[in-house]
């Protein structure tokens, strides 16, 4: 599937350097921005951050850059050095990076110390102090939670693919296994990401999330409906200027991930006060924030982290 970015929405296009949201704050430190959670931030005994575009060291688009991923078009010494730089603004000097080979899955591993080698997955949890949970997002949800009683994060990174398969309510479960969470006592954040005004997918999109929640309406502006039970929306090429013989494009509908892995969150049973949703749009701020959806792969990788603190 070969997804279309579409148009930027009116009450998108012209936000602010920072969130708008009352939920969340920016955090400037070493010519950094740092987005935090007012939830996760009034926890003493975590430290979080959702990094942005600004103040690093690699060059992209003529610009200074803070791409924190390995990625082909970057000197692996400069990503190194903008963790090193993000990791010292949040302040974390005593934590140790743990991040993953994100492959779009619901693969959750308990971390226990940084490896060379880093594992295959999508989600980080632990209750070790001194660790410091990554995920790397460019689009994607990056979502952080937090147990205030039993002192246990987890970092999850939830494409459409990710959010299908449950794999925020999936990292819940797994950290009531690990360390008897229980989601009333749990704190989320849901950072910068893609958002509706932005992400358009296809029918086979629709047609997944319709078979997996019951709701999924109102996650999606379009033709859904029609899409999700597998119906083309009725199109007369005689109220149009195309040319005879002329295919009109495949039907898409715009999804909003924050949306959905709320909704799944509050469904498993974490209250509504105690979920934060970010409303910065990655694909909107390519000014702030890196879209590989806006820009294509030649774009950087932010990080959302979270770790207990030592």
């Amino acid at each position: 599937m070969k997804a279309r970015l579409s148009q930027r929405s009116a009450r998108t296009r012209n936000l602010a350097p920072q969130t708008r949201n009352p939920g969340w704050t920016v955090r400037r430190a070493h010519s950094l921005q740092i987005v935090q959670s007012r939830g996760l931030a009034k926890l003493g005994w975590l430290v979080h951050g959702f990094s942005t575009r600004p103040g690093g060291e690699s060059l992209l688009g003529g610009k200074h850059a803070l791409n924190l991923g390995f990625t082909d078009w970057d000197e692996g010494e400069r990503v190194a050095a903008n963790r090193a730089k993000f990791v010292t603004a949040l302040p974390a000097r005593k934590t140790r990076l743990v991040t993953l080979r994100q492959i779009h899955s619901d693969v959750i591993h308990i971390a226990v110390a940084p490896v060379a080698d880093a594992p295959k997955g999508d989600a980080l949890a632990t209750r070790i102090a001194g660790l410091l949970l990554g995920v790397q997002t460019a689009d994607c949800v990056p979502i952080l939670l937090a147990d205030r009683r039993q002192r246990a994060v987890a970092a999850i990174h939830a494409g459409w693919r990710g959010t299908l398969s449950r794999i925020a309510v999936k990292a819940l479960g797994r950290m009531r296994m690990e360390f008897g969470t229980r989601p009333r006592d749990v704190v989320a954040a849901l950072g910068p990401a893609i958002g509706r005004c932005c992400y358009e997918v296809g029918p086979e999109v629709a047609q997944a999330f319709a078979a997996q929640f019951p709701g999924a309406a109102d996650w999606f502006d379009g033709p859904f409906d029609q899409l999700a039970h597998g119906e083309e929306p009725l199109w007369l090429p005689w109220l149009t200027m195309m040319p005879p013989g002329h295919v009109p494009p495949p039907p898409r509908v715009q999804l909003d991930l924050r949306a959905a892995n709320r909704w799944q969150l509050l469904d498993a049973g974490v209250p509504e006060t105690q979920i934060d949703v970010s409303d910065l749009c990655t694909a909107c701020r390519t000014d702030l924030l890196f879209s590989y959806r806006r820009e294509g792969a030649k774009t950087g990788r932010m990080m959302a982290v979270i770790g207990v603190r030592s």
